[in-house]
């Protein structure tokens, strides 16, 4: 699969980007185990034109990220315009816009997924983004705003039309947020449209190398964009490509060997961090590792008010020596269930 001039292997694994987990250190634990392609957190265009240092963070690469694109979001085509100028400084293999954030202090104010309710100024976004950086553009995107308005098949060729290189179908509506469940048949009614050309990835519920097998054969697309589910599970992305090559399970990971894994999490974490500042950046991964040991309340409680690498590790410790034999949450967990 291509992405303009960006090659990628038969059937890439993507990382979606996500607000406050996708950062520099859970991405390149990810690409450590096998994503083909990732992506910044989501950037807004109105902060890059401001040069608030925060947001010009997010677009710093690391050499080994490659290939990589940096997200942005704006309701202004002007915004968007300039900032994708200025991310083009940052030297990404390609720009993503995002049209599909259901967040209501997002898409209410006319961004992300509220790009949908406006599809006139979404495609002259998307045209005007496309002219004016020499990188492939790409759009994520949902299936629409809400049950009586899934514009994606007609939306699909438009903004195909406008240039963009490649299009990430999140099969939920805005109105559906994260819940239910997602619709695969209208991402597949889009790669199966012969009027389209352009690689079609599939975002939505991929939680094991099962579904993402489904989502190639049955649906057909040319990629398939992990998110949630790979939160604490940066694993995932290593069972998936070894079903899809061999067609056998993986062993499942030991909690032993995730401890070992989140103590190489947390010093990639302290990069640039005071020692406080890392610690409290794990918890969001905290409150998701170890899901679904015994008896492991009061011990994510700790974790999850632990301030100091000090406290953090006696709770590992105590983690392997009381669960350390068990497997740890996986995917073929999760489809078993």
């Amino acid at each position: 699969m291509n992405i303009g001039p960006i090659i990628l292997p038969e059937r890439p694994l993507i990382l979606a980007p996500m607000e406050d987990v996708t950062d520099a250190p859970y991405r390149m634990l990810c690409k450590r185990f096998g994503v083909d392609l990732m992506f910044s957190e989501f950037v807004a265009s109105e902060a890059v034109i401001r040069k608030i240092d925060k947001t010009l963070q997010k677009m710093e690469i690391h050499p080994l990220e490659h290939p990589y694109g940096i997200q942005l979001y704006g309701k202004e085509i002007s915004s968007m315009v300039e900032s994708a100028k200025v991310a083009e400084q940052y030297e990404p293999d390609l720009i993503d816009i995002n049209f599909g954030c259901p967040v209501k202090k997002i898409a209410m104010k006319g961004a992300g997924a509220g790009m949908l309710r406006d599809v006139p100024n979404l495609l002259k976004m998307t045209a005007a983004v496309v002219k004016a950086t020499n990188l492939p553009v790409t759009v994520k995107t949902r299936l629409g705003w809400d049950e009586d308005s899934k514009i994606i098949v007609e939306l699909a060729e438009q903004l195909q039309d406008c240039g963009i290189a490649a299009l990430t179908i999140h099969g939920r509506t805005r109105a559906q947020m994260y819940l239910g469940h997602a619709d695969w048949t209208l991402i597949g009614e889009v790669k199966n449209n012969p009027r389209m050309h352009i690689p079609i990835i599939g975002n939505g519920d991929i939680d094991s190398p099962q579904k993402a097998k489904q989502a190639f054969d049955k649906y057909g697309v040319d990629a398939v964009m992990i998110g949630r589910a790979a939160i604490g599970r940066p694993w995932l992305f290593k069972e998936i490509r070894h079903y899809l090559d061999t067609g056998e399970l993986l062993p499942p990971v030991l909690v032993k060997d995730q401890v070992e894994l989140v103590k190489e999490h947390l010093e990639m974490a302290t990069a640039g961090r005071t020692e406080v500042r890392a610690v409290r950046s794990m918890r969001r991964f905290f409150s998701v590792y170890f899901k679904g040991l015994p008896d492991f309340r009061d011990t994510r409680v700790k974790l999850l008010q632990a301030e100091s690498f000090e406290e953090v590790d006696r709770l590992l410790d105590h983690i392997v020596q009381k669960w350390g034999h068990l497997p740890a949450y996986s995917s073929t967990e999760s489809e078993a269930k």
